[in-house]
Order: structure tokens, then C-alpha cells, then sequence
């Protein structure tokens, strides 16, 4: 069956615009997966970075308990800020 010029024309605008929406699919589907990628960095450093905090709150919350404690105050007093009582004479080792 010979094709008409009419048919040959119609098949050709299908033709181009079934190869346009091929390539809006493919443009839209590696923009996704890049943002996909992105995210999943971006998760990765996130998720590092709350464990982080996790740990330092861990040692401040260590380190609250530790301050309500009046003998370890003083300790804590005498070595970083050189304070002494009455009768103690300061010797600093570095």
C-alpha cells in the first residue's frame, strides 16, 4: 500500500512529537535522580552531624552533672582559675 502525502505528513508530526516528549521524560527524569542524589548527600551530612550533637550534648549533660557536685567545683575552681584557701600555696606545672 502506497502511503498518501497526506499520511506520510501526519506520520512525520507524530513522529516529532512522540521524540519531544521522549526527551521532556528523560530531561525530567535525570533532573529528579539529581535531586535525589543531592538529598541523600544532604542526608548523609546531616545524619553525621546529629550524632555529633548527640555526643556533645552527652558530654555537657556529663559535664552539668558534674558542676552540681560542690567538691568537684572547687577541684574544678583550684586547677583552671588558680584558686586557693587559706593556707594553700599554688604551684603551677605546665
Amino acid at each position: 500500500m502506497k502511503k498518501t502525502k497526506k499520511e506520510k505528513k501526519r506520520l512525520f508530526f507524530i513522529s516529532i512529537a512522540i521524540i519531544g516528549l521522549i526527551i521532556c521524560l528523560v530531561t525530567s527524569v535525570s533532573n529528579d535522580w539529581g535531586k535525589i542524589l543531592e538529598n541523600n548527600r544532604k542526608i548523609n551530612e546531616l545524619t553525621s552531624e546529629y550524632e555529633k550533637l548527640l555526643n556533645d550534648e552527652e558530654k555537657l549533660k556529663s559535664e552539668v552533672t558534674k558542676l552540681q557536685d560542690d567538691e568537684y567545683v572547687a577541684r574544678y575552681a583550684k586547677e583552671k582559675f588558680l584558686y586557693s584557701s587559706a593556707g594553700e600555696t599554688i604551684i603551677r606545672m605546665d
